[in-house]
């Protein structure tokens, strides 16, 4: 998540590639990274001399490393900081840094790796609209950004920030479908691909909502309307209610 947000800060020339560091303690993942983004700094920690009190910061790390890092992050001198770390509150993160500094906490999905992402920010309690201005042009640079309650960023996570991974193994299962009914697996992936890429867009452009796109698609007593009477008997809907709020309740841990 971290390269894809620095890729696309540099694509949308948000700012010159020596504007930006990378804090990475790995040195042959430095190494790749370096190579990656030539003329952006890539450090092995961070000190003192590389921020000041402008100076923002993007918490890209697991949970159980997160705390940690933001205590770095403040002993530094770091001015803000905007936290795409599941499941903690902008309340545990600002209780690390010595000062009032502004935590901005979102949620962003794997879609920001070609600029197509959707991230939720929610500001902390010494946050203000230039803090939540400053979190949005950077999430913006990869995708649509969208402001809520920090209330409901276990939600948040639990949906859009999943919902790649609920997709990809509905398009998983319709490929292997198409295989048990004969297809090769080439053919039905490119069917289930495509046509996966194509209702998004659909879905995204046409303006009709999703509801009225499947009932265009299903004739009483047709092809569509049988396979969605199975996938009704099997309670799909009931399924993807509860892997939603079973992955929220998920996220509420990791913030305890």
């Amino acid at each position: 998540m971290g390269s894809a947000l620095v890729a696309g800060l540099l694509k949308a020339n948000w700012c010159s590639p020596s504007d930006l560091a990378i804090v990475q303690p790995s040195s042959p993942k430095r190494e790749a990274l370096e190579e990656r983004f030539p003329g952006v700094k890539v450090l092995d920690q961070v000190s003192k001399n590389d921020v000041n009190e402008q100076t923002g910061a993007v918490l890209c790390v697991k949970p159980d490393h997160a705390e940690a890092v933001a205590r770095n992050l403040s002993s530094a001198g770091v001015g803000r900081l905007l936290s795409v770390v599941a499941g903690l509150s902008t309340q545990r993160l600002e209780a690390t840094f010595k000062n009032s500094v502004p935590v901005i906490r979102s949620m962003p999905n794997t879609p920001v790796l070609i600029g197509e992402g959707v991230s939720a920010i929610s500001g902390g309690e010494h946050c203000v609209a230039a803090d939540l201005e400053w979190a949005e042009s950077i999430l913006g640079a990869v995708g649509t950004v969208v402001r809520v309650p920090e209330r409901y960023q276990d939600t948040v996570g639990a949906l859009s920030g999943a919902m790649p991974a609920y997709l990809y193994m509905v398009v998983e299962s319709l490929i292997e479908a198409g295989v048990h009914q004969g297809l090769t697996r080439d053919l039905a992936t490119s069917l289930v691909v495509d046509t996966f890429a194509g209702a998004g867009q659909l879905l995204k452009h046409s303006g009709e909502s999703p509801e009225q796109l499947r009932f265009n698609v299903t004739s009483p007593g047709g092809v569509t309307a049988a396979g969605i009477r199975m996938l009704e008997q099997r309670a799909l809907r009931a399924a993807f209610l509860e892997a939603v709020a079973s992955a929220a309740e998920r996220s509420r841990q990791l913030g305890r």
